[in-house]
């Protein structure tokens, strides 16, 4: 009973913290949020963060898993309501993605002071699990004659790196809404290259 306590309030005290730094990191960005700040916000001390997240690196890094959670199941939610068949919602699931750019939060927190402070985006974790999403999506359209027999793991890579690309071009450009016209168009072509040619 007391672990279930204690494990409870160490998931509130997370909680707090990621959603005190998640407002910070929005409206200030990452490099003008103070962790005093963040910690007085959430109501706990230094130590709280230091020891729930390492640092305030670790901080961004749980904040960014957070939104990465909630993207990816937009994403499932915009693939299914793309349409029926599992091309329609694999291509959907994917301008999905790249239409999420547009958001101010996204932009700051996951596409402009993500990799300014963690590093390549490709090598996060989340990335590796989308990645394997992605490949076995293609493996699955291969198996039912929709896309050409390729490598599905150097497709979803190719894939997602477009995708990735896309919504960092957006999020650094003057107007990301005329770049998203653009870039959408160009990314429904590459992902049309995968497709059996059919007769019709």
């Amino acid at each position: 009973m007391a672990a279930r306590k204690r494990s409870e309030m160490m998931e509130e005290t997370r909680a707090k913290l990621i959603s005190a730094a998640r407002k910070a990191f929005a409206e200030k960005g990452y490099a003008a949020s103070s962790m005093d700040d963040l910690t007085a916000e959430a109501g706990l001390t230094r130590g709280a963060l230091y020891h729930n997240f390492g640092d305030k690196k670790g901080l961004l890094q749980a904040v960014i898993d957070q939104i990465d959670g909630e993207m990816l199941q937009r994403m499932r939610v915009a693939g299914r309501e793309y349409g029926s068949s599992l091309w329609d919602s694999f291509v959907g699931e994917g301008v999905a993605y790249i239409e999420m750019a547009l958001e101010p939060e996204i932009q700051r927190i996951v596409l402009l002071d993500g990799p300014a402070v963690l590093g390549d985006p490709s090598r996060w974790p989340n990335q590796n699990a989308c990645l394997q999403t992605t490949t076995a999506t293609i493996r699955a359209l291969i198996d039912e004659g929709t896309v050409k027999s390729v490598d599905a793991e150097a497709a979803g890579r190719l894939i997602n790196g477009a995708a990735l690309n896309a919504a960092l071009w957006i999020a650094a450009a003057d107007d990301p809404q005329d770049v998203f016209a653009k870039v959408v168009n160009a990314f429904r072509h590459l992902a049309e290259g995968l497709l059996v040619k059919t007769d019709r």
